[in-house]
């Protein structure tokens, strides 16, 4: 058994012991305060170079502790004043140290949008999503079956959420573009391995349409790499574990973004 599918079956394990109504779930997060547009956000930032998303991550299965003792709310604080396009908050426990309430008060902290990136395996996480004051959520396509990946794709509309699909290889693409996804990430980690193909970003956008914005993750090593991918043809980066241990968040943000850069080599 993969740990990708060790981690799955951990969520829905949770999922199936999770006797909340998902009805009134759905309420509460439709009552919720209007989302600040995270496709929006990006697409803005790009405008000058190459959007970040910065990422809130206390640890990983592959690094190890990173950033245990962090304060999300000052963290986020700071990529915010550092000019990122968006943030994202790992919510898993387990195997990130995250949490539900990392997110609320990171989002309670900024004005840019937040994505909750999580393992989302049911409705009732989307739903948790909104209540807890993300503007987006993360897909996984190796996570879910093709029904499972629309109906969430359109509940998280629905929800006012722009979801985020995550595709690994040129097959999940296939089936992220099948159900009409508008945001692409693309994973160089293998969720399997954990292992970082710095390529595949290259290999897989040319097979991304235009009216899709696409986003690299993962494996972004600081400001050359970030340019490349721009130049490739992405809009955003999302960058965890760089920024996490930056001495100098502000600086590392600023060589990201890679601001007035040209974007092709015309």
């Amino acid at each position: 058994m993969t740990y990708l599918q060790k981690i799955l079956d951990s969520h829905r394990r949770s999922a199936g012991n999770d006797n909340r109504s998902f009805e009134l779930l759905y309420k509460q997060a439709s009552d919720a305060a209007p989302t600040r547009g995270f496709e929006n956000s990006l697409i803005k930032h790009s405008e000058e170079g190459i959007a970040v998303i910065a990422e809130i991550k206390r640890k990983s299965p592959s690094k190890g502790d990173l950033f245990t003792a962090l304060n999300p709310a000052v963290l986020a604080a700071e990529y915010e004043s550092g000019g990122a396009a968006a943030i994202s908050v790992l919510t898993d426990e387990e195997n990130f140290g995250g949490s539900e309430q990392d997110l609320i008060e990171a989002s309670r902290a900024v004005e840019i949008p937040v994505l909750r990136k999580d393992f989302t395996v049911d409705q009732r996480d989307i739903c948790d999503a909104r209540i807890m004051g993300a503007d987006a959520v993360l897909l996984i396509v190796s996570a879910l079956d093709q029904f499972e990946l629309k109906d969430f794709l359109e509940l998280s509309i629905e929800l006012g959420l722009d979801p985020l699909v995550e595709v690994s290889d040129e097959k999940e693409l296939d089936r992220a573009l099948s159900i009409e996804a508008k945001l692409i990430g693309v994973n160089q980690r293998d969720l399997k391995s954990f292992d970082v193909d710095p390529l595949k970003a290259n290999t897989l956008i040319s097979k991304i349409p235009d009216s899709v914005t696409a986003v690299a993750e993962s494996g972004i090593d600081g400001g050359e790499s970030a340019r490349n991918l721009m130049k490739a043809g992405y809009s955003a980066v999302l960058v965890g574990e760089l920024l996490v241990k930056s001495d100098n968040r502000i600086k590392t943000l600023s060589e990201l973004s890679n601001k007035f850069e040209v974007k092709s080599d015309d």
